[in-house]
């Protein structure tokens, strides 16, 4: 199956955080997220914006050493889950995680390849990645193209990437991400 993918470039930690709070606006409320990148590519600073959007104003930590900060806010509770310390994706059940995962709430999860086949579908995949070496043109949305292909092949809305910056990948992992991704396409940072 081909996705669709909507890339944004990234060149500083405030359109990381805006990113995020784009995200969190199509939410409304609900829905998992899977957040994918290198250590220190911006996984929790995307977290923040998200946060942002539903009111939050203290600090973001990552929950690298808890696994999962909690944020109960007026709109929705917010899970987000750093899994990179499980040594075993079971170890996801056994922790009775899959009870924070509802109608009612948003998990954020970083390092979900960690959690493996315990994680419940997830909506949105979001991948930040570093691009130090060469420009890359961003497109927003390329209907019927692999996430690859909708990010360095031609421009819907052209951007150019900063030789120092980052690049933000979303794309779909359920029927209800799909329909996120209407309404992120419309956006630009």
């Amino acid at each position: 199956m081909q996705s669709e993918a909507v890339c944004w470039s990234l060149s500083n930690e405030e359109q990381t955080v805006l990113a995020g709070f784009y995200v969190g606006e199509s939410l409304k409320g609900n829905g998992v997220v899977h957040l994918v990148g290198e250590m220190g590519a911006g996984k929790t600073t995307f977290s923040r914006g998200v946060l942002r959007h539903y009111g939050h104003e203290g600090a973001v930590k990552s929950p690298t050493y808890t696994l999962v900060e909690p944020y109960s806010l007026s709109q929705c509770e917010i899970y987000h889950f750093d899994l990179f310390r499980l040594s075993d994706p079971e170890e996801f059940n056994y922790l009775g995680f899959d009870d924070y995962f509802s109608s009612r709430s948003i998990c954020l999860v970083e390092w979900p390849e960690k959690g493996a086949d315990f994680l419940p579908l997830c909506d949105l995949i979001i991948t930040i990645k570093s691009h130090s070496q060469r420009p890359e043109k961003i497109s927003n949305f390329n209907s019927g193209v692999s996430e690859n292909e909708a990010c360095q092949s031609g421009p819907i809305n052209q951007a150019t990437a900063p030789i120092e910056g980052r690049s933000l990948t979303i794309t779909a992992g359920s029927d209800y991400g799909r329909t996120l991704m209407k309404a992120l396409a419309k956006k630009s940072l």
